[in-house]
């Protein structure tokens, strides 16, 4: 799952050993990582929640990836306070029920994150897909997932790669040699 600042996504890799993109509810790629609380009873992510930013911009958090590990934020609505990992917890909900409709059923995942992600942020990102009712196996790096990809059938052992992740919210150039 890419866990996005502004969309995510997730991916599979299917029985010939290819990473594929898993298509929401919508049937796009990416879901817009945002998250509108229309009532206590009623939380919406997605697209619909990046429309009612315009509408509702008070009910709706975007940009929550910014704040992942900052244990003083919260957001608040209704008089309740969120953390961070709580309003992640939503998107990746939404995420995995929409790729479930396409894949089968999801427990195991792993979660990807900007390569300058501290401690607390991927231990925030971890407990986020734990609220979601995920099994996180593992908070891997953007760009390692990226070069992953390049590689999974491309590179040859020692081979160096410069990868460039221009995010939504952050812009990280890494450069990694491929080896067992």
């Amino acid at each position: 799952i890419d866990l996005g600042t502004t969309y995510s996504c997730v991916s599979y890799v299917d029985e010939f050993g290819k990473p594929v993109i898993v298509t929401n509810a919508d049937s796009e790629l990416t879901t817009p990582s945002v998250v509108f609380f229309e009532s206590p009873d009623n939380i919406i992510v997605g697209k619909e929640a990046k429309n009612s930013s315009k509408v509702y911009p008070d009910r709706v958090a975007t940009f929550i990836k910014r704040e992942m590990g900052n244990n003083e934020y919260t957001y608040e609505v209704d008089g309740k306070h969120y953390k961070p990992e709580q309003v992640s917890s939503y998107i990746l909900r939404k995420l995995v029920a929409d790729a479930m409709q396409s894949v089968g059923e999801i427990t195991d995942v792993v979660i990807t994150c900007p390569a300058y992600f501290g401690i607390s942020e991927r231990e925030a990102t971890k407990n986020a897909g734990m609220l979601a009712g995920l099994e996180v196996h593992h908070v891997l790096n953007e760009p390692t997932a990226a070069a992953i990809y390049y590689g999974v059938d491309k590179t040859k052992d020692g081979e160096v790669v410069l990868v460039y992740d221009l995010g939504g919210g952050t812009f990280d150039v890494s450069i990694l040699e491929i080896g067992d």
